[in-house]
């Protein structure tokens, strides 16, 4: 006999509905799946067969072949595990197969019958929305996350046996909901804040520009100044990120797994802070099956890359193209998967390999060329992909003592978001979001910068000896300060606020 019904398989975050045909007849026992099917989905045969056993089902002794088409897309993971299952039942008669095909089942099972959760099931809800109208069967534990998917029908299932008794129709159960709504106002708070910093007065207001125009910081410091610590309350002043962002976060780590437990949204900013000793793979992605690395899983977020220099130089070269791009595009022999990674991005760095340059209370140990040599670890090209970068010195001993809290990022998200409204109005129709988009071309025509500012701009970069990339990076940060200060022009005022804020500029040139 022969069955079908329908299955989901994922290509990065992208989903291709796939079918699933049994067939079922006389001859020798021979059990095969085809339809370039991955190692995990040829060890279904062992798990499928216990699972049936176990839940009181017979498993067949003949000829049966499963194929998964389109057979020319490669598929990969164990939620196959429960289509294939009720294709085998279906194929030998022991359930009913007029309406399997309504259905799209994604599941991985124990040996007892028990549906395990798997990774993807946003992804693949949202590709049965979008696709088809059926409806879609998932393991208990993703029914949170498979509902997030407004219109198309949810059902949860805990078991084999329960999948069963609803396909033969002797169990009814209703489509699974949630108040999208209320799980993203729910989910959305922080456990950290700026009211908790102490003092870094400078590298706040620093970081409030970087987050009203999505520009990219770096922070310069001796050890214990507090680098990190700003840096991790960074998505805590970002604007709160819509539903459609919320859910394209969801997606990448749900891919990734990386969905905590009773996590069915990411309705915060994602902090991604990797350590240093990360490969190239680790954080752009890659693999022989292509998972998404740490510039993807910080997508709509921050990634944060403490000790910048010590990070290997090929996987720092490796992030100017998703920095450039605003996503990331995995080349395989049989095909390329694409994962998004728009991205927020700061790092700390020392100043110096001891760390202490510049340290009023400890003495620095590096001469000159050890000085150049650690940053020139740091390539032309990245560094051009960084607006700000600031000193952030050891913080004052009667700052710590201080029992006042300073200002909490609520208020200085008001303000960030303020500036974003002024830029979004100013970029409408021209497929450009935020002033740390801007390109050299798009300065003339939205930067708006009075000629007494631009005559200072000059003056600045001549005395400072600050590099030519500066030029265009202080327009655009000035662009933000004014949008901070609800100005239309750009004013002296703005443009040597933000030449101060090429700090690494004026020492390596200085």
């Amino acid at each position: 006999m022969f069955s079908k019904l329908y299955s989901i398989a994922l290509e990065g975050i992208d989903a291709t509905l796939v079918e699933v045909e049994v067939q079922v007849e006389g001859g020798l026992f021979y059990y095969a799946i085809v339809g370039l099917a991955g190692t995990s989905i040829k060890e279904a045969k062992d798990r499928v067969s216990a699972a049936m056993r176990n839940s009181g089902f017979t498993f067949p002794r003949k000829r049966m072949t499963v194929n998964l088409a389109p057979a020319d897309l490669r598929k990969e993971g164990s939620a196959f595990d429960l289509p294939i299952a009720l294709g085998l039942l279906a194929a030998s008669g022991q359930i009913r197969s007029d309406n399997l095909e309504d259905y799209v089942c994604i599941g991985e099972l124990s040996l007892d019958g028990r549906l395990r959760s798997v990774r993807g099931v946003l992804p693949s809800a949202l590709a049965v929305r979008s696709i088809t109208s059926k409806a879609l069967i998932v393991p208990k534990d993703n029914a949170d996350e498979a509902a997030v998917a407004e219109g198309v029908a949810i059902y949860p299932m805990a078991t084999l046996r329960d999948v069963v008794d609803f396909i033969n129709g002797d169990s009814e159960v209703k489509p699974y909901t949630v108040n999208i709504q209320k799980l993203y106002e729910d989910q959305r708070h922080y456990d950290v804040d700026f009211k908790e910093v102490k003092g870094q007065d400078r590298a706040r207001r620093a970081l409030e520009i970087a987050a009203a125009g999505n520009h990219n910081i770096l922070l310069i410091g001796p050890p214990g100044s507090g680098k990190t610590m700003l840096s991790r309350r960074l998505p805590t002043i970002l604007p709160d990120p819509t539903l459609n962002e919320a859910l394209e976060a969801t997606q990448i780590h749900s891919v990734a797994g990386m969905l905590k437990p009773n996590q069915a949204l990411l309705a915060v900013r994602p902090f991604r802070s990797p350590h240093h000793t990360i490969s190239e793979a680790g954080l752009i992605g890659g693999g022989t099956i292509p998972v998404p690395g740490e510039v993807s899983l910080a997508h709509r977020g921050v990634l944060f890359l403490d000790e910048l220099p010590e990070f290997k130089k090929s996987a720092l070269e490796s992030m100017r193209q998703p920095l450039e791009d605003g996503e990331v595009i995995i080349s395989r022999v049989a095909a390329s998967t694409r994962f998004p990674a728009q991205f927020l991005f700061a790092a700390s760095m020392n100043p110096c390999p001891c760390g202490y340059l510049g340290d009023s209370n400890r003495e620095c140990l590096c001469n000159q060329a050890q000085i150049r040599n650690y940053r020139s670890r740091i390539s032309g090209p990245l560094l051009d992909r960084i607006d700000l970068h600031i000193s952030v010195p050891a913080v004052k001993p009667e700052e710590l003592s201080l029992k006042s809290e300073g200002e909490p990022s609520e208020v200085t998200r008001k303000r960030v978001v303020a500036a974003r409204e002024r830029q979004l109005a100013r970029f409408s129709n021209n497929g450009i979001y935020s002033n740390g988009e801007m390109t050299s071309q798009d300065l003339p025509k939205f930067a708006n910068i009075t000629e007494p500012a631009e005559k200072a701009l000059q003056m600045a970069i001549r005395r400072l000896g600050l590099s030519a990339r500066a030029h265009h990076r202080s327009i655009k940060v000035a662009r933000t300060i004014a949008d901070l200060a609800g100005k239309e022009k750009i004013t002296e005022a703005e443009i040597l606020e933000a030449v101060g804020y090429r700090d690494l500029d004026r020492e390596i040139f200085a």
